[in-house]
């Protein structure tokens, strides 16, 4: 295990400057220093590489190889099959009939059949292949580590569903092999590619909100009947991760645009957070319900689960603030909040309909339509359309595999490095280190190592990019090639 993902250096401010070693217990161990205010965790040792702003060596082809056929595979494997510079090489599931059903994804888009490969392990072999670029990894959450890690160390860019990691540990295992082997890994945070969350990124960038001072971000999903569905998630996977955990299990969807907009891991750091759950009060009844009629259910009863509400409040280097919610089991309409407050004005998302102010008052429609016209990013005005027909989340999934793609092909750096997926995603096992010491402060790693001082912002423009075209196939589903 390598000294930076074990050994940090904490400097703290308490008149005095003092040194201390180590970092607060993860998983329910008490730490008598956690609620002191200190600075960022830092690592011991420099980053070997700077993946932040590296541009890998152009591909002409984007060779892709996709693990984990079941909820989000299919989805990504259609959509990827319209962007051109792509070759679907290969398909890989646990369950081989999984890895048939996506060929004939493959097959109704005329492109070449894939090789497969299935088994509990297949995605290592699929990782050793020689003609493949990029791993696009959508299995359950407690393999995109490890996978991501194979595929970097096998020569390939990784992409991983969300969270990239369930551990501070993973955490730092990506980014070390990131940097080591200079290959990509990027966290699939779609929600970072919806149209108002990229209006507000560029009204932010702008200086439209002022200083971005506060902002908020949530999951909230009742997602009940899904995680108690047999035919849902293979092997109940997802149900049993809110057996074992209790905090903020899926907090990017929510953070991962707000930190962008305060250009977190770029001019600012998230520094300590505190983290809260309600009790929960409707998976374990609904075990017990289904466990009377259903013998299937048995294990599942008599099981402590996660709480209904979790907050996990975080604060900045600089002094700013972020609220993250996340509540996948309470009947509420869906939401990610998604509220960016400045020092000149706030956008907030949910509830519906998206608003913008710059004082006691929400903007009328005239005057959101002439912003939105205005300050709607080059990417959104050059896919955005094609991105709707082709559907994904509205559109915003295929924003995002295309940016990917269009970056590879045109040798630029990713809109979200593996430092984003690191960071967005520690705060699954830091909040559940706070929850489980009664809501005292966890301090933050600093995955860039310091870096974010000089880091540069997203890029904003397709400057040496948007060559990427669609497939004269997508006009069947109402989009036109570029």
């Amino acid at each position: 295990m390598s000294s930076n993902r074990r050994n940090f250096l904490r400097n703290i401010t308490l008149g005095t400057s003092a040194i201390v070693s180590g970092l607060p217990a993860i998983a329910g161990q008490s730490d008598p220093e956690s609620s002191i205010d200190k600075g960022p965790i830092q690592a011991e040792k420099s980053p070997s590489f700077n993946m932040c702003g590296y541009a890998a060596p152009k591909l002409d082809k984007v060779r892709i190889g996709f693990v984990g056929l079941g909820m989000r595979g299919p989805g990504a494997v259609e959509r990827m099959s319209f962007i051109e510079g792509v070759e679907i090489k290969a398909l890989c599931d646990k369950y081989p009939d999984r890895v048939s059903s996506a060929q004939k994804i493959l097959e109704k888009a005329g492109l070449p059949k894939a090789k497969e490969y299935s088994g509990d392990t297949g995605w290592k072999a699929m990782c050793e292949s020689k003609d493949l670029d990029l791993i696009y990894i959508t299995t359950p959450w407690d393999l995109h580590t490890p996978i991501a890690v194979y595929a970097m160390n096998n020569g390939k860019h990784a992409a991983t569903e969300v969270p990239a990691a369930m551990s501070i540990d993973e955490c730092w295992e990506l980014v070390e092999t990131s940097e080591r082997t200079r290959k990509h890994c990027m966290m699939l945070e779609n929600c970072c590619y919806d149209f108002f969350e990229l209006l507000t990124l560029n009204m932010a960038r702008n200086g439209l909100f002022g200083e971005v001072l506060h902002a908020e971000g949530a999951y909230i999903h009742d997602l009940v009947s899904l995680n108690f569905n047999k035919k849902g998630y293979a092997d109940m996977w997802r149900l049993k991760e809110n057996i074992k955990h209790n905090g903020s299990l899926y907090p990017t969807h929510g953070l991962g645009p707000i930190a962008q907009c305060m250009n977190i891991n770029r001019g600012d750091q998230l520094e300590h957070l505190t983290s809260m759950s309600t009790n929960d009060f409707t998976m374990a009844a609904k075990a017990k319900e289904l466990a009377a009629t259903d013998p299937f259910f048995k294990p599942f009863e008599n099981q402590r689960y996660r709480g209904n509400m979790n907050t996990t409040l975080i604060r900045s280097v600089k002094g700013k603030t972020i609220m993250v919610q996340h509540d996948v089991s309470s009947p509420r309409p869906y939401s990610r909040i998604h509220l960016v407050s400045g020092t000149k004005g706030i956008a907030s998302k949910w509830p519906d309909p998206a608003r913008i102010a710059f004082g006691h008052g929400w903007i009328k429609e005239a005057e959101f339509k002439s912003l939105e016209e205005k300050y709607t990013p080059p990417i959104v005005k050059h896919i955005g359309e094609i991105a709707k027909s082709v559907g994904g989340h509205g559109g915003m999934d295929f924003i995002m595999d295309w940016r990917l793609i269009d970056c590879l092909r045109n040798g630029l750096p990713l809109d979200q490095d593996v430092y984003d997926a690191a960071l967005w995603s520690s705060i699954v096992p830091l909040s559940e280190s706070s929850v489980n010491n009664r809501s005292r402060t966890v301090e933050i790693p600093d995955f860039t190592r310091g870096n974010w001082i000089t880091n540069v912002p997203v890029n904003l423009t397709l400057d040496g990019g948007a060559t990427t075209t669609v497939r004269k196939k997508s006009a069947e589903k109402g989009a036109k090639q570029l």
